[in-house]
């Protein structure tokens, strides 16, 4: 079971932007492979706060995670860094480390022990949007979606870069006031990957690289929101050569019910009905997500009441329970009445039952809705 990210950099929920770098940086300088060369578990730590990092410093995946915690990201959301290079992280963070990417900033000042790594060169992500009703999800569902990825061409070779002689990265080193310093930066000929086309096919881009149509499979869980990203490794663009793939970010997008309004967990519905069956009371069918259920409306039902109807809501994307449906009563005055309407109504104008009258007891409007909504 993934760590709480607060737990790994030592944090709490209530943490500072910059509380939440320091830590980050603090963490991630006491497992660095340059200080504790083939230590594993001081690696996987590493990781481990990089992707605590990835997830607490973006403001939009904080509070995702701080509501929904990791199933905010399941089919991938973060940064995994438990999969990923080592110099993916230095290059994605290299800021924290006082340097640029590769790893160079860091290890200039600690003997350079992650330098002579291949620098990888990740395929693009690709980013698709997927419309869900609520139907969809309130199951969860599986989705097939086409998309056009990058892919190596048939028949593409590649060749060592004679640059930097595949590692990625070139050094240089300077005579400051300390001393020497070695610094690194990414190869410029081959941008970091460590390799240049041989065979480039017909029809192929610069990196020797085509556009192929392929089918994904999306697993969505329930109770996912709009908004919300998913990740699906590896289905982005593939990179150049033997590179990592990236990966497919698909945006939850929720299409409007026809008669239903999402609000958290809880559906609302507002039913519309006549004086006369509010008066004398009845039973009425109402729409639900997955079908339809047969409510009593007790005589006296004043406009504005809300009912519940439990369990009818959707579920929590991490499985707490589902919401409810709640009824909200709508009392329909007419517009036009006919002769005889209008003489009946006007004999019951002056009955004492006809007339208002809110007790001290009755809950107004608001207050059904503050004890309904809280």
């Amino acid at each position: 079971m993934a760590r709480d990210y607060y737990e790994i950099l030592g944090l709490s929920k209530s943490a500072s932007k910059e509380e939440i770098k320091k830590a980050y940086r603090k963490t991630a300088l006491k497992y660095h492979p340059d200080r504790n060369q083939g230590d594993k578990s001081a690696e996987d730590k590493f990781k481990e706060a990089a992707e605590a990092y990835e997830v607490l410093s973006n403001p939009d995946k904080k509070a995702k995670y701080d509501r929904f915690g990791h199933q905010a990201f399941e089919g991938g959301g973060g940064f995994s860094g438990q999969n990923v290079n080592m110099e993916d992280i230095f290059s994605q963070f290299g800021d924290i480390f006082g340097g640029g990417g590769g790893g160079g900033g860091f290890g200039s000042f600690f003997g350079g022990g992650g330098g002579g790594q291949r620098r990888s060169v990740r395929g693009s992500n690709l980013r698709v949007k997927v419309k869900l009703t609520l139907e969809e999800i309130e199951n969860g569902v599986e989705k097939k979606i086409k998309i056009q990825r990058l892919v190596n061409a048939d028949g593409v070779s590649y060749d060592t870069c004679q640059t930097c002689g595949g590692a990625g990265a070139v050094s240089r080193i300077s005579n400051t006031i300390l001393g020497q310093m070695r610094t690194q930066s990414p190869c410029p000929t081959c941008n970091g990957s460590g390799q240049s086309i041989g065979k480039k096919p017909a029809g192929s881009d610069e990196n020797g690289q085509v556009r192929k149509e392929k089918i994904v499979s999306i697993n969505i869980p329930e109770g996912v929101e709009d908004g919300m990203q998913l990740k699906v490794r590896g289905e982005g663009n593939q990179g150049p050569g033997n590179a990592q793939s990236g990966d497919l970010i698909v945006l939850i997008e929720e299409t409007a019910h026809e008669y239903l309004v999402r609000d958290g967990q809880n559906v609302l519905y507002n039913l519309q009905m006549s004086f006369v069956d509010a008066a004398l009371g009845t039973s009425v069918e109402v729409p639900t997500i997955s079908g339809k259920a047969k409510i009593k409306i007790p005589p006296g039902t004043q406009s504005g009441k809300v009912l519940r109807l439990r369990n009818k809501g959707l579920p929590s994307v991490e499985a707490y329970g589902k919401g409810d449906q709640l009824i909200y009563i709508s009392i329909f005055t007419p517009k036009s009445l006919s002769k005889e309407e209008q003489e009946t109504l006007e004999k019951l104008r002056d009955s004492e039952n006809f007339k208002p009258d809110f007790t001290k007891t009755e809950k107004s409007f608001f207050q059904n809705f503050k004890d309904f909504f809280n």
